[in-house]
């Protein structure tokens, strides 16, 4: 593959892509795990493919529109529903969970009407549900690329609040940390690295990019920045095979990648289990 990739501009930016995602999901998973929130990814993936279908509606619909990149609506739906979150979660201040199941009922139901009015799936739409190698377009890695540079300097300029706010939130706010805001820009960042992901991964299984690597770290790191690290590697390791093997297999590369995810993860907790009986 890799003489293939130089060859090849789409193998190039799924090549880029998937490395870039593989940073960024891992990243941002470490604090959702801790923050209890696994399931708002799956929210926010649902609501970004009503987003992906409505683009591709009004694509098909309106000529002047025929352009558009729907990755784009799809990341104004993944914000607009990451801030619905929010919002419920202050409405049901004691019922805060409730906001994320919600949020994803709404999603599913939305993509569902949208899909149907545009007369079922196509490939273009198949390609976001599943991911796709040569789907992705130097746009997607502009996309990819920008919003994973952002994720890296928020997470790093705001390192010790979220830190904070993940294990103790009424600490972090008698310490003067501004959560409401913290959490608004952390919410909104987790939506677009969503987003952004899908050509790679598929909205059906982005959500796994973003828990499983961390499953598999928190079992092995030793403080919360090696999870960090070990995250990231772990991420990194299955995009980076999973396309190799998807490109020579000729399986698809959403679903490769998440099974190698879960492969280290088993791998990890087999290694613990023998280490312990030793």
């Amino acid at each position: 593959m890799w003489e293939a990739i130089w060859q090849y501009e789409f193998l190039r930016n799924a090549f880029l892509a998937g490395i870039l995602t593989g940073f960024a999901a891992p990243l941002l998973g470490v604090f959702i795990v801790v923050r209890r929130l696994s399931l708002i990814a799956d929210a926010l993936s649902h609501v970004a493919l009503a987003g992906i279908a409505a683009g591709l509606l009004i694509g098909k619909s309106v000529s002047t529109a025929a352009g558009w990149n729907p990755l784009y609506i799809g990341m104004g739906f993944s914000v607009a529903g990451s801030l619905l979150i929010e919002k419920l979660r202050a409405v049901y201040r004691h019922y805060e969970e409730l906001a994320i199941p919600i949020i994803l009922s709404a999603g599913i139901g939305l993509s569902v009407i949208l899909i149907s009015i545009a007369n079922g799936f196509n490939a273009d739409l198949f390609s976001y549900l599943f991911g796709s190698v040569s789907a992705v377009s130097s746009d997607d890695v502009w996309a990819v690329f920008v919003v994973a540079v952002i994720a890296a300097a928020i997470i790093f300029v705001f390192y010790k609040e979220l830190f904070l706010l993940s294990f103790d939130e009424e600490y972090a706010r008698v310490s003067g940390v501004r959560a409401k805001f913290i959490h608004f820009l952390f919410i909104v960042l987790v939506a677009l690295v969503i987003a952004s992901s899908m050509r790679i991964v598929g909205v059906l299984l982005v959500s796994s990019l973003m828990t499983l690597p961390v499953a598999a770290s928190i079992r092995i790191a030793k403080s919360f920045k090696q999870t960090i690290v070990f995250s990231i590697f772990f991420g990194e390791l299955s995009v980076i095979i999973g396309l190799l093997a998807a490109y020579e297999l000729d399986w698809a590369p959403g679903g490769t990648i998440v099974m190698l995810a879960v492969a280290i993860l088993l791998l990890v907790l087999g290694w613990k289990k023998w280490k312990r009986g030793r």
